[in-house]
């Protein structure tokens, strides 16, 4: 079964503004990294409308390598968009989801190949309603945005999450992976060991 993996950028003071962070080379180099092992990705309307900037740099390249690097790799993975708005995605290696999102992820999971990624909000909070989200990859800006759209808003109920690892980059931000944790007893306290 293949595994579900939000990502997703965040500011210090808990924003989703992928306009208000300024992921540097390193950074760009770990998420063309993290393309590289992704067999589909998933995006709401907004989000993948922001992305679309990525198909720019592939025919008026940057001159950064990281970032042209990382244009190529997203550019390569397919892409599933949903949206009830948009008609088409006018990207060559996007395409609109037909069915609901818990239903599509269920049956994608079941198939083989690499796995699925999430990197919109909404998505991530619809998913992780539905216990559908195997790990849970931020990263965390040194950025205070002052407001936006935080990253579990209406989430709906009590979550735990178990950090699994840390990497911190040169820029001060550090990614923190999580994967669900065990429910908390009656007395508050974790139940795993």
């Amino acid at each position: 079964m293949r595994k579900l993996i939000a990502a997703i950028n965040m500011t210090l003071d808990g924003y989703c503004d992928h306009t208000a962070v300024d992921p540097d080379e390193e950074i760009h180099r770990y998420y063309a990294g993290l393309l590289d092992e992704a067999g589909l990705l998933l995006y709401g309307r907004t989000t993948y409308q922001l992305m679309q900037y990525w198909q720019t740099l592939l025919s008026n390249p940057s001159g950064e390598p990281s970032m042209d690097a990382f244009a190529r790799a997203i550019d390569r993975v397919p892409k599933l968009v949903f949206s009830r708005t948009l008609k088409e995605t006018g990207w060559a290696s996007a395409t609109l989801a037909t069915a609901p999102l818990t239903e599509t992820v269920q049956s994608l999971r079941q198939q083989p190949g690499k796995n699925l990624y999430v990197g919109s909000p909404g998505l991530i909070v619809q998913l992780t309603g539905a216990d559908l989200i195997d790990e849970y990859q931020i990263c965390l800006h040194p950025v205070l945005a002052g407001g936006g759209l935080p990253l579990f808003r209406d989430l709906g109920g009590h979550r735990n999450l178990t950090l699994v690892r840390t990497r911190t980059f040169g820029s001060g931000a550090v990614l923190l992976v999580y994967q669900p944790g065990q429910p908390l007893t009656d007395s508050g306290k974790n139940t795993e060991p």
